[in-house]
């Protein structure tokens, strides 16, 4: 492309930009776009600058399917794409109606970015929920086609970020860098099957646009105070409501811990004390190497510790809810009946930094 021709079509940039918004590019915006034409013409050197940078405040979401690696591993790479695909299409009309921009396609997972003055949180919040409705959709047509269903969870902030060009001569992408990018991630990593996480940034800006529920402190890798967050319900004003999952788990993460465990039995705690090792652990119960005597719906007692978060955890008390053989070895599932709110506390830490990989538990 020609010098001249870069010309032209920036000028035709700036004639639709002057159309839609009644407001002609300044000085600072139109030397990034000539840049950004120039470096796609393949007259520039296409590498970052900082003259291709900008600061500007955003709202960021990632959206990312649960279970995906299992699914993958369950069925042929065909349906496997297949559905992959279904999804990604759905979920990309709702960014796009929404006025999002697709950032990225990471394997299972969405990075959109959501821009504009004022109204950026809102327009992402009524997309996610758009987005868990049509899951939701997709769900009840996979049923009736005999495939497996698909969950999503989704994570929502606001904050300032660095936008630009990356890359080089060879390959380059327009992109947003930045904490805040990082910390939406972060809000994802939270997020629960059919769920929907948002900042307190996001949540302010959204006022009483979105129904959510309480909100709800979590660890976050690299700051000295907890992150807020809260649950989209919905968007009452459009008359959208999140769809709700019966079967909804904690974040699980494999943890190889030692652990004793005694039976109870008519509320009794029995003295014999047996050992095993914890396989993943979540917020409400564990996977165990278990002995084929341990009973469905039995009863245990659980003593473990919890080095990360420096705790011995001596008052869980949990039923086995699920048996499972694994390459033959027997495994449990237990569900937490009770433990102290302490443990309780201390547990969701331990899990919450497992997930933002500080170190194995082993």
């Amino acid at each position: 492309m020609r010098e001249s021709s870069v010309r032209d079509a920036l000028r035709r940039i700036e004639d639709v930009v002057l159309e839609a918004t009644g407001k002609a590019l300044d000085a600072q915006a139109r030397k990034r776009v000539g840049s950004a034409l120039s470096g796609l013409a393949g007259e520039g050197s296409g590498a970052a600058t900082a003259e291709n940078f900008s600061e500007r405040e955003v709202t960021i979401m990632f959206a990312d399917l649960r279970g995906f690696t299992s699914l993958a591993a369950a069925h042929p790479a065909g349906t496997v794409l297949e559905l992959l695909n279904r999804c990604f299409a759905a979920m990309s009309e709702a960014i796009v109606r929404h006025e999002g921009a697709i950032d990225k396609f990471a394997g299972d997972s969405i990075m959109a970015i959501f821009s504009g003055p004022g109204d950026s949180a809102r327009r992402a919040v009524a997309c996610a929920v758009e987005m868990q409705i049509a899951m939701d959709e997709l769900n009840r047509r996979h049923k009736a086609e005999g495939l497996p269903a698909l969950y999503m969870g989704i994570g929502v902030h606001t904050g300032r970020v660095m936008a630009g060009l990356v890359g080089s001569a060879l390959y380059s992408t327009y992109t947003v860098i930045g904490e805040e990018v990082n910390l939406a991630s972060r809000i994802e990593a939270f997020s629960l099957r059919g769920q929907i996480l948002v900042s307190e940034a996001s949540h302010a800006l959204c006022g009483e646009f979105a129904s959510t529920g309480n909100p709800m402190d979590v660890y976050v890798k690299g700051r000295a105070q907890r992150l807020r967050v809260r649950e989209v319900l919905g968007v009452p004003s459009l008359e959208l409501k999140v769809p709700r999952h019966e079967m909804r788990r904690s974040p699980r993460i494999q943890a190889v811990l030692p652990f004793v465990w005694q039976r109870v039995e008519k509320k009794i705690v029995l003295p014999e004390r047996k050992r095993g090792r914890i396989l993943d652990v979540g917020y409400h119960g564990v996977l165990i190497e278990a002995e084929r005597e341990l009973a469905l719906f039995s009863e245990v007692k659980l003593d473990v510790d919890l080095p990360l978060v420096v705790h011995r955890a001596d008052d869980i008390y949990a039923r086995v809810v699920n048996r499972i053989e694994r390459g033959g070895q027997p495994l449990a599932g237990l569900e937490f009946t009770s433990l102290s709110a302490e443990t309780s506390s201390k547990l969701q830490l331990f899990v919450q930094m497992l997930l933002q990989g500080h170190g194995s538990s082993a």
